[in-house]
């Protein structure tokens, strides 16, 4: 789960974790009163979920209350396109007016699980207010790493090698130091996925702040978290996705037009990689789940086909819990209630596959059956063309 950055750092100032001082604005008139308690020189950010906000005009500097209304009129509404958000861009709801502050040097801090080595990792970097994956690219050798001890967390010791590591003068070290160890509690506390800070800033008089903060909490732990749950904006989602979430389905919408429903998020991931290979373009990832039932079937199916760039429908299924009797009574219900107008090609195996085929057979709908996932992706890409 995303959440903006004015949530984020109201998590992370919860652990310690030093802040500018600022508040969230869904009008003008707010954005105005918050600037006149804040002094009157402040930064007014937009608040969607994507980087890149500057790049598109979505944070500018305003001097007083007057001009913060006047940004703050041109950016609330506005569709703020970023790198991250696609051509369609994000049209701003919010936004976050803060005190501006004396930057004397801009750095980075990040924590993500790394899946290869089994261990939180914990980076820093002395080049901030950039990409980290730029600075990956052209000079990884500025991105220091530490794995953390299951348990432990971020010693003591590894904070201030990795302050000393980006640069930070001895004076400013402890504080630097503090606010490591302070994010990495915070991210293991939230039981977050991505926790980043990003310009980590040094002022001008020697103090270290979190300018920016981006943190993304595990969907699998929020049941720990019922605070955080009222977080999410369903705004900043697709509205298929946010369909999805409410039957338990996995489902991300792609670009393509070829529809998969799969069990499984490994065999989803080589569905698509094999739809690719006969020449076509999944539209969705979409994974029921090893347990479903058939009424999550027949939302998938119909989550599925509400996406009008949908052209065929490739269902591929291994029947393991999941049975394809149950499957198949689930697609029938659906492609009978839906009036469904595009091909659909099934290729299952597993538990009760012949009472399933035959379900698809009696039920006097135009399936397409395939005996495997290369006759499966073959048919579903020539049929959507």
């Amino acid at each position: 789960m995303k959440i903006h950055e004015y949530q984020a750092k109201a998590l992370l100032a919860k652990y310690g974790v030093p802040v500018p001082r600022g508040e969230v604005a869904f009008s003008v008139e707010e954005a105005e009163a918050i600037a006149k308690r804040l002094g009157g020189r402040v930064v007014v950010k937009a608040q969607i979920h994507a980087g890149g906000r500057g790049k598109g005009g979505g944070v500018k500097l305003a001097h007083d209350a007057v001009e913060a209304a006047e940004v703050a009129r041109k950016i609330l509404g506005m569709t703020l396109v970023t790198h991250q958000t696609g051509p369609e861009g994000r049209v701003v709801q919010r936004v976050l007016v803060e005190e501006t502050l004396p930057i004397a040097r801009e750095m980075y801090l990040g924590l993500v699980l790394d899946r290869t080595a089994g261990r939180v990792v914990f980076m820093a970097s002395s080049e901030g207010g950039m990409d980290i994956e730029e600075v990956a690219a052209k000079s990884p050798e500025k991105i220091l790493k530490v794995s953390l001890e299951p348990g432990l967390g971020l010693a003591a010791f590894q904070a201030r090698d990795l302050a000393f590591g980006i640069g930070i003068a001895a004076p400013q070290v402890a504080a630097a130091a503090a606010c490591m160890t302070a994010l990495a509690r915070a991210y293991e506390g939230l039981d977050a996925s991505l926790a980043e800070i990003n310009p980590l800033v040094l002022t001008t008089d020697g103090n270290i702040v979190a300018l920016d903060a981006k943190v993304n909490l595990d969907d699998n732990a929020l049941f720990r978290h019922k605070d955080v749950v009222e977080l999410r904006d369903l705004n900043e989602e697709d509205p298929l996705e946010v369909d999805a979430s409410r039957f338990g389905l996995n489902y991300i919408k792609l670009d393509g037009n070829v529809g998969c429903m799969v069990n499984g998020a490994g065999l989803a991931m080589a569905t698509m990689d094999i739809i690719k290979y006969a020449g076509g373009n999944p539209a969705n990832f979409l994974d029921v789940g090893g347990g479903a039932t058939a009424e999550q079937i027949r939302n998938a199916f119909r989550i599925l086909l509400s996406d009008r760039h949908v052209n065929a429908v490739l269902i591929n299924i291994f029947g393991g819990i999941l049975r394809c009797d149950t499957l198949a009574t689930g697609v029938v219900s659906a492609a009978r209630e839906l009036h469904v107008s595009v091909p659909v090609v099934v290729r299952m195996e597993g538990t009760n596959v012949e009472q399933g085929r035959q379900i698809l057979a009696d039920s006097g709908l135009n399936f397409t059956v395939a005996y495997d996932m290369k006759d499966a992706a073959e048919k579903v890409v020539r049929l959507a063309a």
